[in-house]
């Protein structure tokens, strides 16, 4: 049976504590129990049994890799807004998915389709990969840009890299 879980219950029932946890894991997932412990002040059990609490109820999903400072900042990292054609929907995702420039891939509402951020080492790189996306089959119009500063970033995935 399909059981849902109810976002704004999940949040209520988060306490600072869990709050500063995903603070914590945010600014560096690769911190052990024990370091997590330590600076929030608790034992690790007690960080243990909620990490596995957010992890049942969905809250942390993935732990990740989060590029450091000198590496991101060489890289070229843009927008790519994509009509598709309805009936080829479907095998658009498949190869879409499969690029591993594209970071992350959203449907949204308006006169596009689908908005996906696109990650290269160069402009070269860049230009190629436009163009292979503007290329597959059932992409009928891209607009794509060019991000020049990211101002803040708050741990979510969306217009990050």
């Amino acid at each position: 049976m399909y059981k849902s879980f109810n976002l704004t219950t999940i949040i209520i029932n988060m306490d600072k504590l869990d709050k500063n946890l995903l603070a914590l894991l945010r600014s560096n997932a690769r911190l052990s129990t024990s370091a997590l412990a330590r600076q929030l002040g608790i034992s690790r059990s007690t960080v243990q049994s909620r990490l596995r609490r957010l992890e049942k109820q969905k809250v942390i999903s993935a732990y990740t890799v989060q590029y450091g400072s000198e590496f991101e900042g060489k890289l070229i990292r843009a927008h790519v807004l994509m009509q598709v054609s309805q009936k080829l929907t479907g095998k658009a995702y498949v190869i879409l998915e499969k690029m591993p420039e594209i970071t992350a891939l959203y449907a949204i509402s308006g006169e596009y389709d689908l908005i996906a951020i696109v990650t290269a080492e160069s402009t070269e790189e860049l230009s190629r990969l436009l163009d292979d996306i503007a290329n597959l089959e059932g992409i009928e119009r891209t607009n794509s840009s060019v991000i020049l500063e990211t101002k803040f970033a708050r741990g979510m995935s969306f217009f990050q890299s």
